[in-house]
């Protein structure tokens, strides 16, 4: 019986949702370990360590392969894959996979079957043969914010028409993209699928993202043996600026309101002078700042247009 996905980690970064160039192809995503635990120094143990290493030499030379050890017990054999991002190099293949590896480590220690998702690579092992057996359950879902105003066609569309290119003829390969405007698209097999399983899986994962992303900017959709997602370029760009508008909105009118203060102040010490001057002529009026407030006050008043006339 598979062990395989009794217990789920799920990464809550919603920066897990874009994808460029600069992402981090280490960045986690989501790892999943069995319930039952292997025995430390059990031969079945010794097979997993056989496999792992395997795994960790081979990311330097390829972007996909599979192991299954059983040299230290034939009775507990042990199966394992990893697959990197079509479009990482070699290197970075190698540094995801051992970045991986250290992930089922900390996550699923002595784990008799677990697996781990980043950004760039897959890896899983386990105690039941899952080499070249298809597998389209959803594992991990994630949709991003919904589009600014609700509801955009233009955009709605571009998305499909990107999804699309995920499952066109015209595909092929167990890496693809697709683009439409402003958003794009990319899928990716396990490289153990046949092609047509592979399209299988990516138009599950796709049909998926359209069923529970609506009008989301992006989407994550991870099934057992392929990934799909779409993320729109520019989406947050006009947010930003308006956000800048305001800012600078709001600045002006604080300029402004500081400018009124001041000339408020400026005023009263005119006037204070002037009671001054009054004092030191000998008259004995006095001149309070409250009497000040309310001539102004008053002055106002008396220069405000009659409403019959307006």
């Amino acid at each position: 019986m598979s062990t395989f996905m009794l217990l789920l980690l799920l990464a809550s970064s919603i920066a897990s949702l874009t994808t460029s160039a600069s992402d981090d192809y280490t960045d986690f995503v989501y790892a999943g370990c069995s319930q039952p635990k292997y025995t430390m120094g059990s031969p079945y143990q010794l097979n997993v360590d056989s496999v792992l290493t395997s795994l960790a030499n081979a990311a330097a030379f390829s972007s996909y392969a599979n192991f299954t050890s059983s040299a230290a017990g034939g009775s507990f054999p042990a199966y394992g894959l990893f697959q990197c991002r079509g479009d990482l190099p070699f290197s970075d293949c190698d540094s995801c996979v051992r970045s991986g590896l250290s992930r089922l480590s900390a996550f699923c220690p002595s784990a008799a079957g677990a697996a781990v998702q980043l950004r760039g690579c897959f890896l899983r092992y386990g105690n039941d043969s899952f080499l070249g057996k298809p597998d389209t359950s959803v594992l991990y879902k994630k949709c991003g914010p919904a589009a600014a105003g609700g509801y955009n066609s233009d955009q709605l569309g571009m998305r499909d028409a990107a999804l699309a290119d995920l499952t066109s003829g015209a595909a092929g390969g167990s890496y693809r993209v697709g683009a439409a405007g402003y958003v794009q698209a990319m899928a990716q097999c396990v490289g153990d699928q046949s092609a047509k399983e592979c399209d299988d899986c990516v138009a599950a994962a796709v049909a998926h993202l359209r069923a529970v992303c609506g009008f989301a900017v992006a989407g994550d959709a991870y099934l057992g043996k392929c990934y799909a997602k779409y993320w729109s370029n520019g989406v947050y760009t006009t947010s930003k600026t308006d956000h800048g508008d305001e800012a600078g909105k709001t600045l002006a009118i604080i300029i402004g309101l500081m400018a009124g203060v001041a000339l408020i102040i400026v005023f009263l010490s005119f006037l204070r002078r002037a009671g001054h001057d009054v004092l030191s002529n000998g008259e004995s009026k006095c001149i309070h700042e409250s009497d000040v407030i309310q001539k102004i006050d008053n002055g106002s008043n008396s220069s405000r247009p009659d409403p019959a006339h307006l």
